[in-house]
């Protein structure tokens, strides 16, 4: 018998990519189990099931830095509770994190796909299920999205969850309007300006050269950050949802002089923030 939980949640968190370097994303979960009925007549209690698989993927994947260990061009230190990674990319990009070890998860792949997470994690959670489960199937799948988006990465020191940490992220929707008409136009040009990019607070900006570096220290450790500059972009703010909105309402105003714009940002799936501005 065959058990199943579709959109069982969703996990935002940001990974490194070979090309494109450090991507924000956002991934919908899904699982089943095969087995044998029990007592009740049931492979497993759905109770059961989606507590510890919930559990696990807010504990080991959302909001943190997915790393590909099996990796060439990677480097991988751990001491004590944090981790320091460098990672070459591109033809001849590099970035460089270190922060607490429960902000990163290594995953022993040479690619961070929806299958070879989905791999790692079913190796994770075996041992969690009783022996009756005969066999464990984990998915993801982006959400599907007919307009804008972009992948962005960032971090939140002021947040009192995990939100601090200094490399997690998101790939999310953007509808705009303009005078009240939906301007796609500009949710493609918006889509583009954040085309796998890093949002930086100039707050947290320690030094700026062909690579920006971050710093801060929040209630779960210190973080560090090295982004190359051409894919950073820097707002006065915080880089809360709320902040992204404003933002790019306030820039589409000024770069529209008279026009209302409105701005309706997404933080990966179903939620976000709207932001009105005028010139």
């Amino acid at each position: 018998m065959l058990l199943f939980v579709d959109n069982l949640t969703n996990v935002d968190f940001s990974y490194l990519h070979t090309e494109r370097g450090m991507l924000g994303e956002t991934w919908l979960a899904s699982a089943s189990l095969e087995g044998a009925l029990d007592e009740q007549g049931m492979v497993c209690d759905f109770g059961d099931v989606k507590r510890l698989l919930r559990h696990f993927l807010d504990k080991e994947l959302d909001h943190c830095l997915l790393v590909p260990t099996l990796a060439p061009n990677l480097t991988i230190e751990q001491q004590d509770d944090y981790i320091s990674l460098t990672w070459a990319y591109g033809t001849d990009k590099q970035l460089s994190c270190k922060s607490p070890a429960q902000a990163i998860a290594l995953i022993e792949t040479t690619e961070i796909t929806p299958e070879s997470v989905a791999t790692w994690c079913i190796a994770q959670l075996k041992q969690h299920f009783a022996d009756s489960i005969a066999r464990l199937d984990i998915s993801f799948a982006d959400e599907t999205i007919d307009g804008a988006f972009y992948h962005y990465s960032h971090g939140l020191k002021k947040h009192a969850g995990n939100c601090q940490r200094i490399a997690h992220g998101h790939r999310s929707r953007i509808n705009i309007w303009l005078d009240g008409a939906k301007a796609t136009h500009l949710e493609a040009d918006w889509a583009k300006r954040w085309e796998d990019i890093y949002l930086g607070s100039d707050e947290d900006l320690v030094k700026s050269d062909q690579h920006l570096h971050f710093e801060y220290v929040s209630a779960q450790g210190p973080f560090e950050l090295s982004m190359p500059k051409s894919q950073c972009y820097m707002i006065n703010t915080d880089t809360t949802v709320e902040w992204l909105a404003q933002h790019i309402a306030n820039t589409l105003a000024q770069e529209n002089p008279g026009k209302t714009v409105r701005v309706q940002a997404f933080e990966g799936l179903h939620k976000g923030a709207i932001a009105e501005a005028k010139t």
